[in-house]
């Protein structure tokens, strides 16, 4: 094990100096990612992001580090940086992989007294303003990292870092520019990913398991134009009582089961016993971390429920509505339509594309009152279940979080998505992963007051230059 106080040294030192001014000049740029920005070339705000960190990335002093970001028509582009083996490790074995992402979710509502997403704003030990911690960092963390070993004389395997702009739209181009750099990525044995989150900030964490995805909109048309309420009611159905009758299909609006079939899974055994371990280890159930408005109450009170239910049990959220006026401008009006953005979270093994197809012959099949109904705009992505760690990387987790943090790692599983995850699980099915980040209680990815912890994401970094070290000895 590589002596860490001088990478904690290295690391701090250029966290301070040349990573949080960097992150502040990122946060300024409104880089939302495609799916939320279908004019993103025309605005430029990607291409400014990846410009600034491929800038960045170019002065940092690492020995025969290329940089170039790889474009193609009507894609958004990908960073690529390509670092040989040092320091005495094999240079022709399998490859590190570093991933992560620099678009952004918009802006949300809600920002406190002088915050806001494009407003970077340093309070004690954070860093506020949108994609700093989701996922901005991780570029800087990466080379970092691999610097900081450099300059402190450890060695690492040849490193690929491959930093892409449309993960927040689901990465609908990442597999393309994987399989065209296929032959520059080589074979890969073990990834890291930093777009993940922590359940404190006391150690390390290290993500298990990831949810899949389906995505859609369900819309129900009852006219083709409004009628008043008065001339209409008790004769043309409500659009929304439709879709509410629809999402009783689909949904226990009592419970909050979702009522697909193809949507759930044996939980593994051994996912049931990290989850009972993990809420063990933590001072306070993951229900104390949301800001709970009035006298709400979590779904279940279990503090291992809570944590299988939000990676092991299908969920539904009502994440966007249209055909709705103002209050300011809602009139007596029966409206004509009702357009519900729906999101479905998947345990890790579920398969979407059967997730999709249940789901939406659900909501198509026999509409009530024979009205207009579809379900479109759909998505779907598959999770991911980490493969067993090997014995050196079991180790090596516990020795590098106990060196940086003071305490010996955990697992967990997350209930976001990275689609990238199941790509490369198929492409390297013999891999090791490394999936973590910096999202811990509080930081509300995607959400208002997004922040970063800025001393987790200098020992997360300092934690990554262990564990290469430990990976070139193997």
């Amino acid at each position: 094990m590589i002596e860490s106080t001088a990478l904690t040294e290295y690391v701090t030192g250029v966290w301070r100096d040349d990573i949080v001014p960097a992150l502040i000049d990122y946060i300024a740029i409104p880089c939302v990612s495609v799916a939320f920005d279908p004019e993103w070339k025309a605005h430029g705000h990607i291409d400014d992001a990846v410009a600034m960190i491929a800038r960045w990335c170019r002065t940092r002093r690492i020995a025969g580090l290329n940089v170039e970001v790889i474009e193609q028509p009507d894609r958004t582009p990908v960073v690529l940086m390509e670092i040989p083996a040092f320091g005495g490790a094999d240079p022709e074995a399998p490859a590190v992989l570093l991933y992560g992402h620099l678009d952004k979710q918009p802006e949300m509502t809600g920002w406190g007294h002088g915050r806001g997403p494009w407003t970077p704003v340093i309070e004690g030990d954070r860093l506020y303003g949108r994609g700093g911690a989701d996922d901005g960092y991780s570029a800087f963390a990466s080379l970092t990292a691999i610097e900081a070993l450099q300059a402190t004389g450890g060695s690492h395997r040849r490193c690929v870092v491959l930093i892409e702009a449309s993960e927040e739209s689901g990465s609908p181009d990442l597999a393309m520019h994987v399989e065209a750099l296929a032959t520059r990525i080589g074979d890969v044995e073990l990834v890291v990913c930093l777009d993940s989150g922590c359940l404190d900030y006391e150690r390390l964490w290290v993500t298990t398991s990831l949810r899949g995805l389906v995505a859609g909109t369900l819309t129900v048309r009852v006219l083709e134009e409004g009628v008043h309420s008065g001339t209409a009611s008790g004769i043309v159905p409500s659009s929304f009582r439709i879709a509410r009758e629809l999402l009783d299909r689909v949904e226990d609006s009592t419970t909050g089961n979702v009522l697909v079939p193809e949507m759930h899974v044996d939980i593994p055994s051994h996912r049931i016993d990290e989850a009972r371990a993990t809420a063990n280890e933590l001072p306070e159930k993951r229900s104390a971390q949301f800001k709970w408005a009035g006298g709400t109450q979590p779904m279940t009170d279990v503090a291992a429920e809570q944590l299988l239910a939000h990676t092991w049990r299908p969920t539904l959220s009502v994440i966007g509505a249209d055909g709705f006026p103002p209050f300011d401008r809602s009139g007596n009006v029966l409206r004509p339509f009702t357009s519900l953005k729906l999101s479905f979270r998947l345990p890790p093994t579920v398969d979407a594309s059967a997730a999709v197809a249940a789901v939406a012959a659900l909501l198509i099949e026999h509409p009530p009152s024979g009205a207009d109904v579809t379900f479109d705009s759909i998505e779907g992505a598959d999770g991911w279940d980490a493969p067993p760690f090997a014995e050196w990387l079991r180790g090596a987790l516990d020795d590098a979080s106990t060196a940086t943090f003071g305490a010996a790692a955990r697992t967990f599983g997350e209930g976001g998505s990275i689609p990238f995850m199941g790509m490369l699980g198929d492409r390297f099915p013999s891999a090791q992963f490394i999936v973590t980040g910096v999202l811990g209680p509080e930081s509300n990815a995607h959400g208002p007051n997004e922040f970063l912890h800025l001393p987790t994401a200098r020992r997360v970094t300092t934690t990554i230059a262990i564990l290469l070290g430990a990976h070139a000895d193997t």
